[in-house]
């Protein structure tokens, strides 16, 4: 056997961030067909909610957090991982249970959305090769969910979520829970006024939940491809990272 047989293959990193660019690109697209079914805009849709609900969202969406990390590592035990077809199929059929009793089932379904696109984040973390009982990774996993959602009018969010990293300390989950949370509140704001929509309630509720679904999956993928990549092209996340704005067209994003 040739020796370079046994060599490990080269990595073409400028290919890989190709695919992964592409991939960011084309995230959220569905939530534009969302926002067609119950029109408005995205900025609009929070108007729509009571003043009480939007007061009390940050805190609904932290402690939503809270528990979906529980309930998301717990259930690894007992549900293996699912293929992204069957994860968005559960997805809407919660979110149309949710939104066809308006904002108080939409409200109650909240924390089990979150649980389940935390699931679905830990399992493309696996699919890439990392360990999601790892303290590191379950920062990362929480992570994801500081893009902005399908529903936003950007075409894309900054690339701040795939460079902000905090110091693994014993507070660094609430911290990290802390800093998404505020994002997320106005994320899932609007996929409860969606919900709440009269009439469609079950029908943009099953469509944002789908929106939702493949929008984190993708961004998911996005992040922990550009974590492999930095291990197995041996290049620093940072330097990926700006090489990424780049090729969308985007100022690079400082570490933080």
């Amino acid at each position: 056997m040739d020796i370079t047989d046994t060599l490990p293959a080269t990595v073409d990193v400028e290919a890989q961030l190709d695919q992964i660019a592409a991939r960011y690109q084309a995230a959220g697209g569905v939530g534009i067909h969302v926002l067609n079914l119950i029109g408005g805009s995205a900025d609009g849709l929070l108007d729509r909610l009571p003043a009480p609900v939007r007061r009390n969202l940050e805190g609904a969406t932290t402690k939503a957090l809270e528990q979906a990390m529980k309930a998301a590592h717990t259930s690894r035990t007992y549900v293996p991982d699912q293929k992204d077809w069957l994860n968005q199929a559960v997805s809407a059929a919660m979110g149309a249970a949710g939104g066809a009793g308006g904002l108080p089932t939409a409200l109650a379904e909240l924390p089990v959305t979150t649980t389940l696109l935390l699931r679905v984040i830990q399992g493309v973390a696996v699919e890439h090769g990392f360990d999601p009982a790892s303290e590191s990774v379950q920062f990362d996993c929480v992570q994801v969910f500081a893009a902005a959602g399908p529903l936003s009018d950007d075409d894309g969010v900054d690339l701040g979520f795939l460079s902000a990293r905090l110091a693994l300390t014993g507070k660094a989950m609430q911290a990290v829970i802390a800093r998404v949370a505020p994002q997320l509140a106005v994320v899932l704001g609007q996929k409860l006024a969606a919900q709440a929509v009269p009439v469609l309630g079950a029908v943009a509720g099953a469509a944002t939940n789908y929106a939702f679904t493949s929008y984190y999956q993708d961004m998911a993928h996005v992040h922990f491809a550009m974590r492999k990549l930095a291990i197995d092209g041996d290049v620093p996340h940072d330097q990926l990272v700006a090489r990424l704005a780049l090729k969308m067209g985007r100022v690079p994003v400082r570490e933080v």
